[in-house]
């Protein structure tokens, strides 16, 4: 960064609280009109950054359905039929070519092929391949762009997800939904412009945790984080007043302490105390917006049937999946759908069939929602999880059983609705699925992050904060547009 550079944001800064210290009385006002906002102002002025969009963008939002744990793409989307005559065979050691190995795995003295016990078939006009297991995803193979060759970095769960969410495999990073929010800010007053939601899976109900700075806003402004909304008892904390509290009562609350932040403000010219004001004011209004959003009873029947008995259960995938599009329709920009349960190192064919049997026909019935309201040409869906599994089992193999370590060198993720090239198939693997074949069709994490901001309207290398020294991104100093999944 030259002296130039340098002198002029600080200039920003010092005319930033200039302005504060001067419209302190306004302060609370001022939070509230941000979060109507297509963009940051105050970040604008802070980091020099362009008007965004960069360009016409093809998805107006996104619905990211995260599949925590990690699916086994054999045995769901990338078929290797002729591995059945070399069940039990030894892994050759040409395929794994001494690649990096888990804990679980590393003491094993063999490492067994195990075959998908499934059946596959093609669907639709494009004849893509899908497991017997997701018989509705599948019906949808016209509008998914289905990528297999995903490749990333990490082979353990926190820093996987972690790089998927963030760009960076260790933790404090910005959220992909905290820089889309801070990039192209709110269009909904009464809710936030990043949404979370979680469920637990039936394949396995004790899995990988999740952690709250996997939405984060890291060094962002704290209003850009996603706001999480529980999957048990209040989707949000103090929805409802105290006894002896109305709403009158409480602006009168929130006005006195906009006007205390205010005085603050002046004092030290932090932007965080204008951030804090409108958390509070977007709290408040949620309070209002929240309970009816939530309130699924009255939607039809047949879009409730659609979407499966689960649906009538707060917190279950296939309520979080109406949840989304509920939100969607409210312009919320980022929702994201994080389902856990797909770590599968062992007993994989039992756990599997749990997992597609919470998300099968939910996301499917998203898909047709979305299109027979007319949002699915503008809004992006994205279906997976932080990396794929082995093809060789973990333990012990039978007919009927095995399981499945972490893989990192290839898996599966699929796609659909705005921008996307519907019924492609990218990329290709080995006959074990364990290496990409198709170099060119690699698609690396950040080329895969990149791809979705560009989708938004943001050209990921000027998408840029500055933080102790340096410009950061989501894509770090990395990622390249996937140009040929694009309609």
């Amino acid at each position: 960064m030259s002296h130039h550079t340098q002198f002029f944001r600080l200039q920003d800064a010092v005319n930033r609280r200039v302005f504060l210290s001067r419209s302190a009385g306004g302060l609370g006002a001022t939070a509230l009109a941000t979060l109507l906002d297509r963009g940051d102002p105050l970040a604008a002025t802070a980091g020099g950054r362009p008007v965004i969009p960069h360009h016409a963008p093809k998805a107006k939002r996104i619905i990211y359905l995260f599949q925590s744990g990690a699916p086994s793409q054999m045995d769901l989307f990338d078929p290797k039929p002729d591995l059945a005559k070399r069940r039990g065979e030894d892994l050759p050691e040409s395929i794994r070519q001494g690649q990096r190995l888990t804990t679980m795995t590393s003491g094993q003295t063999t490492f067994p092929v195990a075959p998908s016990i499934f059946e596959f078939s093609q669907h639709g006009q494009s004849g893509m391949w899908f497991s017997e297991l997701m018989p509705n995803i599948a019906r949808h193979a016209d509008r998914w762009c289905m990528i297999r060759s995903m490749v990333t970095e990490a082979i353990n769960h926190d820093p996987a997800i972690t790089f998927f969410q963030t760009g960076s495999q260790l933790a404090g990073r910005p959220s992909i939904g905290s820089w889309v929010s801070y990039g192209l800010g709110s269009e909904n007053a009464d809710l936030p412009a990043y949404v979370v939601l979680t469920s637990f899976g039936s394949g396995r109900k004790d899995d990988q945790p999740l952690y709250d700075r996997l939405w984060g806003a890291g060094f962002l402004p704290s209003r850009h984080q996603g706001v999480k909304f529980r999957n048990s008892g209040d989707p949000v904390l103090y929805l409802a007043d105290p006894p002896g509290i109305d709403r009158d009562m409480r602006r009168g609350t929130l006005d006195r302490i906009a006007a205390l932040n205010a005085a603050r403000s002046g004092v030290i010219g932090d932007p965080e105390i204008a951030a804090r004001t409108a958390q509070y004011e977007m709290a408040f209004r949620m309070q209002a917006s929240v309970p009816d959003l939530v309130r699924i009873s009255d939607e039809p029947k047949h879009v409730l049937d659609a979407y499966g008995p689960d649906v009538h259960r707060p917190g279950s995938y296939a309520f979080n999946c109406l949840l989304a599009r509920r939100l969607a329709e409210k312009d919320v920009r980022f929702v994201q759908l994080f389902h856990m349960g797909w770590d599968h190192h062992s007993g994989l064919p039992a756990a599997l069939k749990g997992q597609c049997q919470d998300t099968d026909q939910p996301t499917a019935a998203l898909l047709d929602d979305l299109a027979s309201r007319g949002m699915l040409d503008d809004t992006l869906v994205v279906w997976g999880g932080e990396f794929g599994r082995t093809i060789y089992s973990q333990g012990s193999l039978t007919e009927t059983n095995y399981g499945r370590d972490h893989h990192p060198r290839c898996f599966t993720m699929l796609m659909a609705g705005a921008g996307m090239k519907p019924g492609l198939t990218w990329g290709a693997t080995d006959d074990y699925c364990y290496n990409i074949t198709t170099p060119n069709e690699k698609v690396h994490v950040h080329d895969l992050n990149a791809t979705i901001l560009h989708l938004m309207g943001i050209d990921h290398l000027r998408l840029t904060f500055p933080y102790q020294g340096r410009d950061f991104r989501l894509t770090d100093v990395h990622g390249e547009l996937v140009k040929g999944i694009l309609a």
